[in-house]
């Protein structure tokens, strides 16, 4: 390995980052303010000049375009007889923000972001936007042939169980809207309540079937809610195989 890199990362003042991202991604960065910034939520975002903040949104939406990308290409490869709605769904099962969270944490992310103290109540996907941001440092940083091999050699290939993922139920909501319309029974959801207010807001949905009360979810988003409740009454009907078959 060339010395400059460890030369840089040792008498650093951002040594400890340096040294954190080649401990997760197995390299030194080359400009280390791409990635203190992708680590520097809007929470704690700095002005700038006249009143304009930076943070790591904008590497965020970058991120997201080449991880979307990569995954993209990976399952193209990897399922060479399955339809592009397999296709589809594995990637949304992948690129989902309730998995990047998980895969966010499970790297240690999260001990590098820069965020305010109340951050974690006000915004559940701070971790997996931190993650998106970070894989478009790497790309500015790095050229997007490098970012491909990261993402499939230090993160899918180590931190994500792909057989888990294809056998995992997706997408509750669109499974239980299919048996209803097979079933001839109607489904509705209903915003029963909204609780808190501001960054603290969160809906409770109710789930009806042919009228009748099933479930219930609670989250800062309504879709959020209604997949949850969604969930939680597949999982109960599907129990019981006089019930439901999905």
């Amino acid at each position: 390995m060339p010395l400059l890199p460890i030369f840089k990362a040792y008498f650093s003042k951002d040594k400890h980052l340096f040294q954190s991202i080649k401990n997760i991604l197995g390299f030194y960065p080359g400009n280390i303010s791409i990635y203190k910034l992708a680590f520097l939520h809007k929470s704690a975002s700095q002005d700038v000049r006249k009143g304009i903040k930076v943070s790591n949104e904008r590497l965020e939406y970058l991120g997201d375009t080449i991880l979307s990308s990569v995954i993209a290409d990976f399952l193209f490869k990897k399922y060479p007889y399955n339809d592009e709605g397999f296709l589809t769904e594995m990637r949304s099962k992948i690129v989902s923000r309730a998995n990047l969270n998980k895969l966010s944490h499970k790297m240690g992310l999260s001990k590098l972001i820069q965020k305010d103290k109340e951050s974690n109540n006000q915004y559940r996907s701070i971790e997996g936007d931190t993650f998106e941001a970070l894989i478009g440092a790497i790309y500015l940083d790095k050229g997007y042939n490098f970012t491909q091999k990261v993402i499939i050699k230090r993160i899918m290939q180590v931190h994500i169980d792909i057989d888990e993922i294809e056998h995992k139920p997706w997408n509750f909501k669109s499974k239980l809207i299919d048996w209803a319309q097979k079933e001839r029974k109607s489904i509705g959801f209903n915003v029963v309540e909204v609780i808190g207010g501001g960054y603290n807001k969160q809906y409770l949905v109710e789930l009806m079937i042919d009228g009748n009360p099933i479930t219930r979810g609670q989250d800062y988003s309504i879709k959020a809610a209604e997949q949850l409740a969604s969930e939680k009454a597949y999982l109960q009907l599907s129990s019981n195989d006089n019930v439901i078959s999905i």
